[in-house]
């Protein structure tokens, strides 16, 4: 009698187990993150003697960007994910100059990702992968640096391919649903070159990316 009870006790224990990884289970493998992310651009730049521009004095705006991310787990601790954003818009400043322009960026980022405590209410994660930026709509010129006084036009590389690192914390609030921090440093560079091609400078952009938002995994 004592061994029925027994065993009976450890079946209960063992389908309370099963019940409780299926509830985890039924969050599902993909999250959908919505997230505020702030840009903080390192500004490293070579100097540019010709102009009498000195080292890391190209600065590129910082500013609050939306973006929107897919995650997939394709193991309990490992999951997969995709940054996307929308183009975003930079002033660029020379300092001693002023304003020199404006140019939009697209940096889809893809990363792989190490849960410490996936089925924890607080759930941390790290992350590494490879960033792929765009760039387009440059709209540079040094003022009075041409011919006669004019504008002097300048022009980006359009794309820029580096690594990201990342680290952050999931926080599940309700069914499917969690908070999230995330940081993330961006490697983004290009040169600057004249109008005929002639490289006058490299820019490191090199962000800090700190965001907060909600995710829903399903």
């Amino acid at each position: 009698m004592k061994t029925k009870t027994l065993l009976a006790g450890l079946i209960a224990i063992g389908l309370t187990g099963v019940t409780a990884a299926a509830a985890v289970a039924d969050d599902g493998p993909f999250v959908l993150r919505i997230r505020a992310v702030d840009i903080r651009p390192a500004n490293q730049s070579d100097a540019i003697p010709a102009l009498g521009v000195a080292a890391d004095k190209i600065d590129v705006s910082s500013k609050w960007i939306p973006d929107i991310d897919l995650e997939y787990y394709f193991a309990p601790q490992w999951s997969t994910e995709l940054v996307l954003t929308i183009p975003q818009r930079h002033d660029v400043s020379v300092e001693g100059v002023g304003r020199i322009g404006t140019f939009k960026h697209l940096p889809p980022t893809v990363t792989a990702k190490y849960h410490l405590n996936q089925n924890g209410v607080v759930s941390p994660y790290l992350g590494v992968g490879i960033n792929l930026t765009l760039l387009m709509n440059v709209d540079l010129a040094v003022p009075g640096a041409g011919s006669e006084g004019a504008p002097l036009p300048l022009r980006l590389e359009n794309h820029s391919i580096g690594g990201a690192l990342q680290a952050g914390v999931d926080i599940k609030f309700a069914d499917h649903w969690y908070g999230n921090v995330d940081a993330k440093y961006v490697q983004i560079h290009s040169d600057v070159k004249l109008a005929d091609g002639t490289k006058v400078s490299a820019v490191k952009v090199n962000p800090l990316l700190v965001g907060v938002g909600v995710a829903y995994r399903f």
